[in-house]
């Protein structure tokens, strides 16, 4: 059991702020979510958003720091990002202290000491922060003296002496193997050894200039892999455990701890520059060879202020509508003026007018209609609006261009038509199931040949019976409908969005990896989340995400049922959040010539018929590896046909991937797992002791005598192997090391 044990020193002054205010457990999942948000956002650049993010970032460093808050904000006006990151670890320590009921004093001084962890950045030079590549002997120098500042800058603060420990010593390695710091084992603060996991942590699953964020479950297992040298080995298990609980339990008390002076504040938005007048329009007509080439196109051309009111009418216009110039200009360009209708024929609301659609959001839009031309003839029209702005951001109205389609509406397009009514669900217009199944072999197909990581989110209303008891299936239809444009949205070109049943919806990714997919799911789940519905009283509806990665050796069945677990794990942990599951392709890239050897050294051709035969490592627990086992045997829809203590006999049934025409070979997998205590120390002697890991002996063959003759067996055993790899984060024993969680977090 750990020891967060109190300290004696005096505590550091913390800002009262209003008195705690007791959430209920949605509330306070909601509250904290606003909280990351912040940590997310402060990174991001000057946007307005990012604005009124830092501002809360602000406001929470000081409910947590008090006067000592005003360090965070120099640290994100130097460098936002790395604030970011600090924000972010600080809140992970604060929750895994939660966990450990550590003493209300002692937490304090975690989450001073984590947030402040890298203040003495503010003197490490941009060009070293933000370098892609390796750093020399001389950067490294100056990223360790940075701690040396950053004891300096909270001592003349006031920190006390327990927070300038924790900062000072955050960097340790637990076998005293850093290159500078050189204090072993429990000589490390408490603190300073919690710091350091999480910081590592949040660095491997965030997107760095010189790599990409890792998923989870490849940085738990590099946590492991760092066990006894970098990491306390005891504090590993207890960080690895906390992501196996319920998340909404422990929102619940960040959220109170967290955010007592901040619910129902809202930031202002930064103030418009003054001396710019947004109310006065532009002349846009002013100079003569603009105004010569806008009235000799042939196209139609128009000009609306703000307010929609029409300033010019090129003579386009004037042929396309049969409308002359004098009389449109100063007319409130409406729908019903050129009687505006859709390709079903339906007219366009003055409510529904794209137009100003435009101008309220500031973005651009192109879509097909139908007007109503000289002598009465409808006639087909790309209608392109264009949002027009002062150079500052002031809205000063838009843009319309109007060009003749009525000749291109030809049997092509009719074609095209008809097969998108086939392909695409009729009420969300997003792809339907068939189109989706056929697609995922697809992406399948061409992810596995070029070697690029493909990713698949599963989504789903959560509670959508209550909304259709509640306020019937007609709000439930709405509720679909709404769910399926913000995943459109909210979606790359390239990716593919498809309604996979009732209120289910798919998203495949290409050329995505698992961190990066969870991040656009949890910006999908926010943007719902915040989102009022006027067919639901404005209420707010939620949904969960289930998020995975191709690994080697899957399948598009096996790809789905992963990304449908952990769908369903989100939604027993509480539901509105995102649960990815599953590693990459990246670390599959064994050598084929040493594993050809291997397999016909073991006797492929005659014999016991073994396809492969050898041991594989992994550095977590056998309780944790038998976990990611179960995942393995879900997936891939596996036979148990024996099982004894730490010992299975699997029958999985290939179906050849995505080859398609081959026959399915059924394979038997021995397993036999042991976990050892393996003997680690360093070259100084620091850390010496005995450190868990566990083995697992795997036998592959084919079952059946022909199967066993067969070419592509060999091929098919690999990828069964690499498949069992992935999930439990295994290595073979006589292979490489995977990278210490060091190099992955670069300083």
């Amino acid at each position: 059991m750990l020891a967060a044990t109190e300290s004696a020193a005096p505590e550091i002054a913390i800002s009262e702020g209003s008195p705690n205010e007791v959430f209920a457990p949605a509330k306070a999942a909601s509250a904290l979510r606003s909280l990351d948000e912040a940590a997310q956002e402060i990174g991001r650049g000057s946007t307005e958003r990012a604005k009124q993010q830092a501002e809360l970032a602000a406001q929470l460093a000081e409910n947590r720091l008090g006067m000592v808050s005003a360090l965070f904000a120099t640290l994100q006006l130097k460098n936002p990002s790395v604030a970011a990151h600090s924000l972010r670890v600080a809140m992970e320590c604060s929750r895994w202290a939660a966990t450990l009921k550590m003493p209300d004093k002692l937490r304090t001084q975690l989450e001073a000491a984590a947030l402040l962890h890298d203040i003495g950045k503010i003197g490490v030079a941009d060009a070293i922060l933000q370098k892609p590549g390796r750093l020399t002997p001389e950067e490294l120098a100056e990223i360790d003296d940075s701690r040396v500042s950053t004891r300096r800058i909270l001592a003349a603060a006031g920190a006390p002496a327990e927070v300038l420990d924790g900062v000072e010593a955050a960097g340790a390695w637990f076998d005293g193997s850093h290159r500078t710091i050189k204090l072993t084992g429990e000589q490390t603060p408490f603190v300073a050894r919690m710091i350091s996991i999480v910081d590592a942590f949040d660095s491997m699953t965030t997107d760095q200039v010189y790599r990409s964020a890792r998923s989870r479950d490849r940085a738990l297992a590099d946590l492991y892999q760092g066990s006894g040298t970098q990491f306390d080995p005891e504090l590993v298990a207890s960080y690895c455990e906390v992501h196996t609980q319920n998340q909404s339990e422990l929102d619940e008390d960040i959220a109170n701890r967290w955010l007592q002076a901040v619910v129902g504040k809202s930031a202002s938005p930064w103030p418009v520059t003054p001396g710019l007048d947004a109310e006065q329009p532009a002349d846009l007509t002013t100079n003569i060879f603009q105004n010569k080439l806008i009235e000799n196109l042939r196209d139609a051309v128009v000009f609306v202020d703000r307010k929609r009111v029409i300033t010019h009418w090129n003579t386009g216009a004037e042929r396309l509508t049969g409308v002359g110039a004098s009389a449109a200009i100063g007319k409130t360009f409406t729908p019903s003026l050129l009687d505006l209708s859709d390709d079903k024929g339906s007219l366009v609301t003055d409510a529904g007018c794209p137009l100003a659609e435009t101008i309220q959001t500031g973005l651009q839009k192109l879509a097909r209609y139908n007007l109503l031309g000289r002598n009465g003839q409808r006639t087909s029209v790309e209608f392109h609006t264009v949002p027009v702005e002062n150079g500052v951001g002031s809205n000063l109205g838009a843009a319309v261009l109007m060009h003749d389609v009525t000749s291109q509406e030809t049997l092509e397009v009719r074609c095209q038509e008809l097969h998108l009514e086939v392909t695409k669900d009729p009420m969300t217009q997003v792809a339907n199931r068939a189109e989706f199944d056929r697609m995922l072999s697809a992406f399948v197909d061409a992810h596995e040949a070029t070697g690029l990581p493909c990713s698949l989110i599963m989504s789903d209303i959560d509670r959508f019976k209550s909304i259709n008891d509640t306020f019937g299936h007609q709000a439930g239809d709405e509720a679909i409908m709404t769910f399926a444009k913000i995943l459109k949205t909210m979606c790359r070109s390239g990716d593919l969005v498809a309604r996979y049943g009732g209120e289910e919806f798919a998203i495949l990714c290409a050329d995505c990896n698992n961190a990066t997919a969870a991040k656009r799911a949890e910006t999908i789940r926010k943007k719902l989340s915040e989102t009022p519905h006027s067919y639901l009283g404005g209420k707010n509806i939620t949904a969960s995400f289930g998020v995975t990665e191709l690994q080697t050796g899957d399948t598009p069945e096996t790809l789905l049922r992963r990304a449908d677990r952990g769908l369903l794990q989100a939604k027993d942990q509480g539901r509105n959040q995102v649960v990815q599951l599953g590693d990459g392709m990246s670390e599959a890239t064994t050598s084929k010539t040493s594993w050809f050897g291997k397999w016909f050294s073991g006797g492929l051709v005659g014999g016991s018929g073994r396809v492969i035969e050898t041991r594989l490592v992994s550095n977590v627990p056998i309780e944790l590896a038998v976990e990611k086992l179960k995942g393995f045997v879900a997936d891939r829809d596996v036979k148990i046909l024996k099982a004894g203590l730490n010992e299975l006999r699997l029958l999985v049934e290939d179906r050849g991937g995505s080859h398609k025409g081959e026959r399915p070979i059924e394979f038997l997998i021995d397993l036999q797992l042991s976990e050892t205590h393996v003997e680690r120390t360093n070259t100084q002697g620091f850390a010496a002791g005995k450190y868990v890991i566990t083995n697992v002996d795997v036998s592959i063959r084919a079952k059946r005598d022909r199967d066993r003759r067969r070419g592509r067996a060999i091929e098919r055993g690999r990828l069964m192997l690499g498949s069992l790899k992935s999930y439990l984060m295994a290595r073979e024993d006589d292979s490489e090391p995977a990278p210490e969680a060091a190099q992955a977090a670069k300083v």
